[in-house]
């Protein structure tokens, strides 16, 4: 009888919690921020936490024991998370998805969500959505933010606010897609038709329908088997270890976050990244993408590694780590957040030369800045910094990795990163959280909604932290009691 009540003690010790602070509308019945870190309560299904994913714009995404995504925030149809994220508030609830095998990975977007059980599925914003449609924009003089998306949130026109104008790199041109691409898109949009006609529910008769699609699932090449995903702004990475680590990608490309060399608007088809250097016998999958000079400013595809390991999606940017710790970014550069030294867009996946003697094994992006971590635990920063959203100490903007050198982070580890739009937040080796940013609605769990430009310590006496999450204007934690 003892032993039993031991064990019984030991069960309830190492109970899953998630704590969550920050804002989501619906969450809290006063539609108030939470300034420290709070429980969430799980719903009574028999089920229980397993990992935290973040969440976009107005709600919470985590997954459940039995390979459940849940959702929470978002209690009225007043913007898009309504849509995405499921019609509850306070209380998480599983989100219905077009299959029963268990989600592994989940991660959210501004207004769209992707899961994967070794398949994909994605839903949300319909121009995030692959929908078997091909449309490009191959304009010149850049890109333009003059598209209109339906309804936007302040923080989408936030993003959206400020155009490309730090690239001096030119647009490509349309000749530069060649037929083949355009062909295998095609087969692909076949399949996805097919596929989706038997995955997809019936659509919701509501008069915000055409702003968001519904669950479906996300056609590849055959055996192609994802194993972690990631959302940005308005763009997804898919990253599969069945073809050795290789990227795929779609949506809105037009600042080069896709990675394709050019300034394409909109890819509405999974396609492969070529984020290394391929070798002879896969020349031929990737020639359909040209990769010469496509802007005043010539960079290197080359980048020690032979397949990706990790990637991760900011605003309108995207990083990539490779097998043997090189940092890959691409995208939108105004604000210095792909590391290259400069404010230009990066059109392709280009190695983060002045990284090139660190090994890293972590990454996280942000709506304008970028962060990761060395293998020895070390946090290094680099973009905007409007919000002290890099940690330095300052507001200035860093267009090349900076090493977080603070007090507050003497002689720590650091073991998990997560970007929120503008703010940071990490969990160290010894089981520490630190957050530093924009806190406005508390997102950084400190007590006081005051910016901070330096790692600030979140406490959670009484709680083993486990994994950390952020989402847009929130942050997630996995623990144990």
């Amino acid at each position: 009888m003892n032993g039993s009540g031991k064990e019984e003690n030991m069960e309830k010790a190492n109970e899953a919690v998630v704590l969550m602070w920050g804002y989501l509308p619906g969450a809290s019945p006063q539609r108030s921020p939470l300034l420290s870190p709070a429980s969430v309560r799980f719903p009574a299904t028999g089920d229980s936490w397993k990992d935290v994913c973040g969440g976009g714009c107005g709600f919470a995404m985590a997954i459940s024991e039995k390979g459940k995504v849940l959702t929470w925030g978002s209690s009225d149809d007043q913007g898009q998370s309504y849509l995405t994220s499921g019609k509850h508030g306070e209380t998480p609830e599983p989100f219905q998805l077009p299959t029963e095998a268990p989600i592994v990975k989940a991660a959210a977007g501004w207004a769209h969500c992707v899961s994967v059980t070794g398949e994909v599925y994605t839903w949300g914003w319909k121009e995030c959505v692959p929908s078997g449609k091909f449309v490009c924009d191959f304009s010149s003089g850049g890109s333009s933010e003059k598209e209109s998306y339906g309804k936007q949130s302040p923080v989408l026109n936030d993003q959206a606010s400020s155009e490309s104008q730090g690239s001096k790199e030119n647009t490509a041109t349309a000749t530069e897609y060649s037929p083949e691409i355009r062909k295998s898109g095609e087969e692909r949009i076949k399949r996805r038709r097919i596929a989706s006609s038997k995955e997809e529910p019936e659509s919701s008769t509501s008069a915000d329908e055409t702003l968001s699609a519904p669950p479906c699932l996300v056609t590849l090449d055959p055996g192609v088997k994802i194993t972690s995903v990631a959302a940005g702004g308005r763009h997804t990475l898919a990253l599969s270890v069945s073809d050795v680590g290789q990227v795929w990608g779609w949506g809105y490309g037009g600042e080069g976050q896709l990675g394709l060399g050019s300034r394409i608007k909109m890819v509405s088809y999974p396609h492969l990244i070529p984020c290394t250097e391929p070798s002879s016998l896969e020349k031929d999958r990737y020639s359909v993408v040209k990769h010469g000079s496509v802007g005043s400013t010539t960079r290197t595809l080359k980048a020690s590694g032979t397949y990706i390991k990790f990637i991760a999606c900011g605003g309108r940017h995207s990083a990539v780590i490779t097998d043997a710790g090189a940092l890959l970014t691409f995208g939108w550069g105004l604000y210095g957040q792909c590391g290259q030294g400069d404010t230009n867009d990066v059109l392709k996946p280009t190695c983060v030369s002045s990284l090139l003697g660190t090994k890293i094994k972590g990454i996280a992006a942000g709506l304008w800045h970028t962060l990761c971590i060395s293998v020895e635990g070390r946090v290094h920063a680099f973009g905007g910094n409007q919000f002290g959203q890099l940690g330095t100490g300052s507001d200035q903007s860093e267009d090349l990795p900076r090493l977080l050198n603070v007090p507050s982070l003497e002689n720590k580890r650091a073991k998990v990163v997560s970007c929120g739009a503008r703010h940071s937040a990490i969990l160290t080796e010894d089981g520490k959280v630190y957050s530093w940013g924009w806190n406005k609605y508390g997102q950084l769990g400190v007590g006081e909604p005051v910016d901070w430009n330096i790692p600030s310590e979140v406490p959670i006496e009484g709680y083993v932290p486990k994994n950390l999450a952020c989402g847009w204007w929130h942050t997630l934690l996995l623990a144990e009691t």
